[in-house]
C-alpha cells in the first residue's frame, strides 16, 4: 500500500515563487541574495503555519546553490541542491530551540560553527522555535551571533517576537510574516485539489480557509480531514459538519430577529443552535464577529475589511441597510460581554439569553448613543391577567396648572389621606414629583404626622430611604398656583439641597442633614437648632434654600424659620462622640477600664 504524505509536508514550498502570502518578504529575500549582501543573522516572526521554517530553508538552498538563477531562486540541479532535497547536506542544520535551549547545547552549536562548510559558500544554522531558549543559553549565544565566522549565517525562527532577549533581536534582520489573506489561502487549496483528483465547492473551500485562521498548514491538515469525511467531494454541508461549524446563515437569521425586536424567535433559534450541540459562549463570540462585519460593510471604504468571500460580502451589504449604527455599537458591546462572562457564569444558557433579549429590546430613541443603553426591559409575554388600567402619578402640565389651587383649610378627611402615603410607603399621590434617587446617609430628621396610628421618630431613629418617584423634574419653571406638598416631598429636596453643597461647604452640609425639619400651617418650614454657633453657620443659607425649595415644590409661599430649643441628653449624645461614650461607660464600666488599660481616644 502507497504511504500517504499529508498535503502540509507533499505540497511544501520548494522555492519562493511557491511560497504563498509572502511575496514582498520573498522578493527581499531574493535581492539580497542577487547582490550578494548576506547578513549575519535573520529572524523570522509570525503567526503559526505562515511558512518560516520553509522560507528559512529555500534561503539556505539558494545562498549555497553553486548556479544560482538570475532571479535568486536554486537551480535544483547542482550538488548542494541535490544533497540538501535529499536531507543529507551537511552544510545546512536545523535545531529545534524548543528541545535543545540548555547552555550545553549552544557550546555544542559553537562548536559546529568552528568548522567550515566542505560544499557550497556558507554553512547555515537554522533556530527554530527560538524564543524557547533559556535566559542562559540565549546569551551564550550572543558573542557568536554578533561576529560569527565569515562563512556562517544563522536564521532564527519564532512565533513569539516579544519574549526573545533584546540584545538578540538588535543583532538580526527581522522579517515579519503577515497572516494569509482568505483568497490566498482558497487559492491554494485549489491546487492542491486539482493535483489530488478532489471536487469541491468554492463556498466549502472559503469555509476552510476562514476556519483555519490565516495559517496555510491548519488549512492543509483541515482540507485532508474533511477529504476523509466526504470521500473526495468537499461541499459545504460537510465541511460543517465535520468541523462542527456553526453555519453563516444562523447569525444573519439571528441578526434580522434582533433588528426586528423579535425576542421570542431570537430564543427559538438560539434553542435550535443549542440542540445542534454547539456552545454558546462560542456562538455569542461569532455572532459579535458577524455584527462587526455587518458594521465595517455599511461604508464602501471599509468593505474591504471584510474577510469573506465574495458572495458573503453581498449578504454582508444587504443587512447593512437594516441595522442602525445605535444598534450595532450596542449590539457587539453586549454580545463581546457575554461571551467573556460566559465561562464564570452559573447558569450559561440564561446568560446568553438575556444577552439576546437586551439586544432585541434596544431603543433607538436612547439618546446614550447605543454606549449606555436603557436599563428596563419591555414585558416579554402578554398578562392577561392585568387590570384594564394602572394608576399612575400625574405629571405637573401647564393645563393641570390652574387646577392646583386648593382650599386654605382641608378637610380633616383629605388631611388623614394626603398623610397616608408617609407611612405605607406604598404610593404617593401627589401632583409634585416624589423623589427619586435614596438618600444614602442616616438622615436625622423628626417626621410629623396626623395619623393617630403612627408613632413619632425619635432622634436617634434612622429615617427610612424615600421611595424613587415616576417622575421628576430638576429645574422646574415659576407657575401661576401654588401647589401644595407634603413633609415628606419638604424632607427630599431639603435632603438634596444639602447633599448638593460645594466641597468646601462640608461642614455646613453635615449639619443641615441632621437637623430637625417640621413643617407648619401656611407653608411655614420650622428649623430647629441647639446653639447660637449653628444658627450662624446656617444663616447665610437659609435665602437660597428657600428659593430652591419653591421652585422644586412649585409653591411659592415656602419661608423658612430658625427656631432655637433646648438641647435634651439624647441629642447632646448624638452630637457628641465623647459625651456619647460617657454614656456607655455609665453602663458598663469595663468599657472604661478598656480605655484606661489600652490608652484609648475618642475622636470628635
Amino acid at each position: 500500500m502507497k504511504d500517504f504524505i499529508v498535503s502540509a509536508r507533499k505540497y511544501r514550498p520548494q522555492t519562493f515563487d511557491d511560497v504563498v502570502g509572502q511575496r514582498a518578504l520573498s522578493d527581499t529575500l531574493k535581492r539580497a541574495i542577487t547582490s550578494h549582501k548576506l547578513a549575519s543573522a535573520y529572524l523570522f516572526c509570525g503567526p503559526r503555519g505562515v511558512g518560516k521554517t520553509t522560507c528559512a530553508r529555500i534561503f539556505a538552498k539558494a545562498i549555497n546553490c553553486m548556479n544560482p538563477l538570475k532571479d535568486g531562486e536554486a537551480c535544483n540541479a547542482c550538488e548542494s541542491c541535490m544533497s540538501f532535497n535529499e536531507q543529507r547536506s551537511m552544510n545546512i542544520q536545523e535545531l529545534n530551540a524548543a528541545a535543545n535551549n540548555s547552555v550545553e547545547d549552544v557550546r555544542a552549536i559553537i562548536d559546529q560553527v568552528r568548522i567550515p562548510p566542505q560544499l557550497g559558500k556558507y554553512k547555515v544554522i537554522i533556530l527554530d522555535e527560538v524564543h524557547m531558549l533559556s535566559a542562559s543559553a540565549a546569551n551564550a549565544l550572543l558573542k557568536t551571533l554578533e561576529e560569527p565566522p565569515s562563512y556562517v549565517i544563522f536564521i532564527l525562527a519564532t512565533t513569539e517576537k516579544q519574549k526573545i532577549l533584546p540584545t538578540i533581536l538588535s543583532r538580526c534582520q527581522i522579517f515579519d510574516f503577515n497572516r494569509m489573506e482568505i483568497e490566498d489561502i482558497t487559492g491554494n487549496l485549489k491546487m492542491v485539489a486539482g493535483k489530488e483528483g478532489i471536487t469541491y465547492e468554492e463556498n466549502a473551500l472559503n469555509l476552510i480557509a476562514q476556519k483555519a485562521d490565516g495559517g496555510m498548514r491548519d488549512a492543509l491538515s483541515i482540507f485532508d480531514q474533511v477529504t476523509n469525511f466526504s470521500g473526495g467531494n468537499i461541499t459545504y454541508e460537510s465541511v460543517l459538519k465535520s468541523l462542527n461549524f456553526l453555519d453563516y446563515d444562523y447569525y444573519f437569521q439571528m441578526t434580522e430577529k434582533l433588528v426586528e425586536h423579535q425576542v421570542n424567535a431570537a430564543m427559538l433559534l438560539f434553542n435550535d443552535i443549542v440542540n445542534k450541540g454547539f456552545d454558546g459562549g462560542v456562538f455569542m463570540g461569532g455572532l459579535a464577529s458577524h455584527l462587526r462585519n455587518v458594521m465595517v460593510s455599511r461604508d464602501e471604504e471599509t468593505v474591504a475589511l471584510l474577510d469573506v468571500a465574495a458572495n458573503l460580502k453581498t449578504r454582508y451589504v444587504e443587512q447593512s441597510k437594516k441595522c442602525s449604527l445605535k444598534f450595532l455599537y450596542y449590539a457587539i458591546a453586549r454580545c463581546d460581554r457575554c461571551s467573556n462572562e460566559y465561562k464564570n457564569a452559573y447558569n450559561k444558557r440564561l446568560a446568553v439569553e438575556i444577552a439576546l433579549i437586551e439586544t432585541a429590546q434596544f431603543n433607538e430613541d436612547d439618546t446614550s448613543g447605543g454606549a449606555r443603553p436603557q436599563k428596563t426591559l419591555k414585558s416579554l409575554f402578554r398578562d392577561t391577567n392585568a387590570p384594564a388600567a394602572v394608576a399612575t402619578a400625574p405629571v405637573v402640565t401647564p393645563a393641570a396648572k390652574p387646577q392646583a389651587k386648593v382650599a386654605t383649610q382641608p378637610a380633616p378627611e383629605a388631611v388623614s389621606q394626603a398623610k397616608e402615603p408617609v407611612k405605607t410607603d406604598s404610593s404617593i399621590k401627589s401632583t409634585v414629583p416624589s423623589p427619586l434617587p435614596k438618600i444614602s446617609k442616616i438622615a436625622k430628621i423628626k417626621l410629623s404626622t396626623s395619623s393617630a396610628d403612627e408613632k413619632p421618630r425619635t432622634s436617634q431613629q434612622p429615617v427610612e430611604s424615600v421611595q424613587e418617584p415616576v417622575q421628576i423634574q430638576t429645574e422646574q419653571p415659576a407657575v401661576l398656583g401654588e401647589i401644595p406638598f407634603d413633609e415628606k416631598q419638604l424632607l427630599y429636596y431639603w435632603q438634596q439641597f444639602a447633599q448638593s453643597l460645594e466641597p468646601e461647604d462640608h461642614v455646613a452640609s453635615m449639619r443641615m442633614q441632621g437637623l430637625d425639619v417640621l413643617l407648619k400651617e401656611d407653608e411655614l418650614v420650622e428649623v430647629h437648632v441647639y446653639n447660637d454657633m449653628l444658627n450662624k453657620l446656617i444663616l447665610p443659607y437659609i435665602p437660597r434654600l428657600e428659593a430652591y425649595l419653591q421652585r422644586q415644590l412649585n409653591n411659592h409661599k415656602i419661608h423658612i424659620a430658625i427656631k432655637k430649643v433646648e438641647v435634651t441628653e439624647e441629642q447632646v449624645v448624638r452630637f457628641n462622640p465623647r459625651d456619647q461614650f460617657k454614656t456607655m461607660v455609665k453602663k458598663n464600666k469595663t468599657l472604661g477600664l478598656l480605655q484606661k488599660d489600652l490608652d484609648l481616644q475618642v475622636e470628635l
